[in-house]
């Protein structure tokens, strides 16, 4: 897979250089680059927003920049190309799945009140939120969707089963998880996890996937 981003702060992505995306980047599993959209801007102070048209609060990215940039990375069109905005295509694991079957993406990132409306008529394929709150760019998001969907990247988890028993794989969240030591402060871990029983612990398991849905998503368990 082969991830560009386009944005005004490329160095906000190293905390991406970190943990087991930045193990799998390394060991050259993934490709991804950061571009800065100002590098594009034909103005002689490499300014890339202005005033909005129609009057309003703050300011707008221009499309020039971005569209030049856009074309510098992606000239054949080879890339899915997404908007990361308040008012895209929510995110969850379904689309995580199908944007991990995908060889290039390109992720925009916006700042300000936005990007001009012409950029994203012209150039753009999605656009996408992480959820339904306002950020001050799209930065976050689009870090938090690369990390999503590289985890379904072949080797980039040491175990391909984890994607398919944690929270969403069955439209359930995921059940409690317990480690050594046995007890805690008092508290033990269930005696059916040391049952040796694994008919039992995946009934358990289920059980407990089960009430944490109905206690904190009841909606998943209606859909």
């Amino acid at each position: 897979m082969k991830i560009d981003v386009l944005t005004l702060f490329p160095e906000m992505f190293v905390a991406l250089d970190s943990s087991l995306i930045g193990k799998a980047k390394a060991k050259g599993l993934f490709q991804m680059n950061c571009h800065n959209i100002r590098d594009y801007s034909l103005d002689k102070h490499k300014s890339c927003d202005d005033t909005p048209f129609g009057g309003g609060a703050g300011m707008v990215m221009t499309p020039q920049p971005i569209h030049d940039c856009i074309l510098a990375v992606d000239p054949e069109r080879k890339a899915k190309r997404i908007y990361m905005s308040p008012r895209g295509k929510r995110l969850d694991q379904q689309l995580v799945k199908q944007l991990a079957q995908e060889e290039n993406l390109l992720f925009l990132c916006g700042h300000y009140e936005g990007v001009d409306q012409r950029v994203l008529d012209l150039d753009i394929d999605m656009e996408l939120s992480i959820g339904d709150y306002v950020l001050s760019g799209g930065e976050l998001p689009a870090m938090v969707v690369i990390d999503s969907i590289l985890r379904y990247v072949p080797n980039v988890l040491g175990n391909k089963q984890s994607t398919e028993e944690e929270s969403f794989s069955s439209n359930l969240l995921e059940y409690p998880h317990y480690t050594r030591p046995q007890e805690f402060l008092g508290l033990t871990v269930p005696e059916v996890l040391v049952s040796g029983n694994h008919a039992k612990i995946e009934a358990w398991r289920k059980q407990q996937s089960l009430e944490i849905t109905k206690k904190n998503r009841p909606d998943l368990l209606e859909e």
